[in-house]
Formats: structure tokens, sequence, C-alpha cells
């Protein structure tokens, strides 16, 4: 049996799953339990090796204090440049969350 390439959007979706884990500090069983699934489930779907159904993908993001949103494709770059520095002096995006500053004052 041929094997088949990895799909990059898997492997994005997992990349962005697993920074947002480690930024929180949490480890794929806490993940896991949190999405209720099982951590190989997790371990598959943060390395882009199994797709999930879109529920299972909802749960995990809200259990790394994400939300999954559907928008039209044409308002893609748009929403990408908001979420960017405009250039390399700015460390910040134009639209942030600042709870977690608040947090630390």
């Amino acid at each position: 049996m041929p094997s088949v390439a990895p799909d990059p959007l898997l492997k994005e979706l997992g990349l962005r799953f697993r920074k947002a884990r480690k930024a929180a500090g949490l480890s794929q069983e806490q993940i896991a339990l949190r999405a209720n699934i099982s951590r190989p489930r997790y371990r598959d779907i943060e390395t882009g090796a199994a797709a999930a159904r879109a529920t299972t993908l909802v749960n995990v993001a809200r259990a790394l204090g994400m939300e999954m949103m559907l928008i039209p494709q044409a308002m893609v770059p748009a929403i990408q440049s908001m979420l960017q520095p405009a250039n390399a002096d700015d460390d910040r995006p134009a639209f942030t969350s600042d709870v977690e500053e608040e947090e630390g004052s």
C-alpha cells in the first residue's frame, strides 16, 4: 500500500493547536480530557496524521481557549492583515485580547 502524503491543511491546524497548547502550558493528555477524546486521538490531530470531525475540532479548539470560525474566503486577507503587525517595528497585531495583560497586572 503506497503511503499518502499528509494533508498540508491538517498539518497547519495541528501546528496551531500544538502552539496554543504549549503556550498554555498544557499536556496532550489535559487537552484530550477537556475535549473528551483519547490522548492518541489528540496526538494524531496535533501531528496532522488524522482528520477529525468538525465537532471534535471545535471541542479541541475550545479546550485550548480558542474558537473555530467559518469566514468567507474573500475576507481572509483582510482578517490576516488585522492580525499581523503592520511593519517590523510593530510587535503586536492590530487586534488582540488584552486579557493576559490585565491578569498579569
